[in-house]
């Protein structure tokens, strides 16, 4: 399989890959944000996988870019989201709503040294209507998420709780219906049946 390897101040160097091997190497989930032993002439340079072209149709992967590292300078990286508990989310259990992923990655900047594996979120205390943004999740020393250094206008929604629309419609045709029997001061089809009533004692006479 073609690749490329460039940066670091190094002239780009073609590449030919083993598609046995990269195929089990793509695999594991590190593979895409961690950092890798590139062996190029027989030597090993340290890169991350910077770019991949997949096939539009099969989505088998044609090309592949790695960028060079250096241990000095920062590095942009996308990172997965582990999302924990989701199984005793508060939200879920109690409110009855249900988990709406937003992202699944998050790309971030920091040296190579303190790049992650990957960042966590815990679920457990999200209610119903509550939402994790960029900005609550918790980062390790000498890591910043890439959108946030451009403003808090990019603070998006990672992940949130949210009621099933069936769910929410009934809820709010509940709560008119309750609202209405309390403005008119009788209970819910208590007028429906008064009028069925006085019908009936009009045909009888």
């Amino acid at each position: 399989m073609p690749g490329i390897i460039y940066g670091g101040d190094v002239d780009a160097v073609p590449l030919t890959l083993n598609s046995n091997e990269l195929a089990k190497a793509m695999q594991l989930e590190a593979f895409y944000s961690q950092i890798l032993n590139v062996v190029v002439e027989g030597k090993g340079e340290q890169a991350v996988v910077r770019d991949m072209q997949r096939h539009p149709a099969s989505e088998k992967v044609q090309h592949i870019d790695f960028l060079r590292i250096r241990a000095d300078r920062p590095i942009q990286v996308s990172v997965p989201i582990h999302f924990i508990d989701e199984d005793k989310c508060v939200g879920v259990k109690q409110g009855g709503g249900q988990i709406v992923h937003n992202m699944t990655e998050v790309e971030i900047s920091c040296l190579p040294g303190d790049l992650p594996e990957f960042l966590e979120v815990y679920m457990a205390q999200v209610e119903v209507n509550q939402s994790v943004h960029l900005s609550d999740l918790a980062l390790p020393d000498g890591v910043s998420i890439v959108a946030l250094m451009h403003g808090s206008d990019r603070d998006a929604n990672v992940v949130s709780v949210q009621m099933p629309r069936g769910g929410l419609e009934e809820e709010e045709a509940a709560e008119a219906a309750e609202a209405a029997a309390e403005e008119g001061g009788e209970e819910p089809g208590e007028g429906a049946g008064g009028d069925a009533e006085g019908g009936e004692e009009a045909s009888e006479d």
